[in-house]
């Protein structure tokens, strides 16, 4: 993480070639700049990377849940939005022990069965004192998921505008609305 903000503040003072998107990146929410591991893979990805200045809808997932056809309707928007800058990101969980026993079929649900494309995150806490740095932040401006799928709209600076639960469909208008408005 130091190393990577020395970088940006280099490259912000010298007028380095990155422009506008290295300032960006320098102004990205310390809650985001962690390392998280993928479903189901050994790679990982820090938020700063793909997300920094950008909106984002953050949602908490359960392959085994009532709600877990709205996969379908998370990709929707992530295909409608990437283009003008929407991050959606899901972050596995079996905090309301409704996950997969495994990785393995968490992630056959998501990208198989749903075609998921956007970021998904491997299973952690969402909630509680373990709760991911992502979502003990996102629980510190609002209010922790009550249940699978619920939905967090976040502005280009990290700050959550409108939480959605998890009976607000992907393709509802309030939460169109709320995407529409941080784009």
């Amino acid at each position: 993480m130091a190393l990577r903000s020395f970088f940006l503040f280099i490259m912000v003072v010298l007028g380095g070639g990155l422009g506008a998107p290295s300032v960006l990146a320098e102004a990205c929410p310390a809650f985001l700049d962690h390392e998280q591991r993928r479903l189901h893979s050994s790679e990982s990805v820090n938020l700063c990377d793909i997300a920094a200045g950008k909106p984002m809808l953050v949602v908490n997932t359960a392959s085994r849940c009532g709600y877990t056809g709205q996969f379908a309707g998370l990709e929707a928007l992530h295909k409608e939005y990437a283009g003008r800058g929407l991050m959606v990101v899901g972050f596995a969980s079996d905090d309301f022990r409704q996950e997969a026993d495994t990785e393995a079929e968490a992630a056959r649900v998501c990208y198989k069965n749903f075609g998921v494309t956007f970021t998904m995150i491997a299973p952690g806490a969402v909630t509680g004192q373990a709760a991911n740095p992502v979502f003990a932040e996102i629980n510190r401006q609002s209010q922790p998921p009550r249940w699978n799928f619920t939905k967090y709209v976040l502005d280009r600076e990290g700050k959550v505008v409108e939480t959605f639960p998890s009976r607000v469909r992907p393709e509802d208008p309030e939460l169109i609305s709320a995407i529409e408005s941080v784009l």
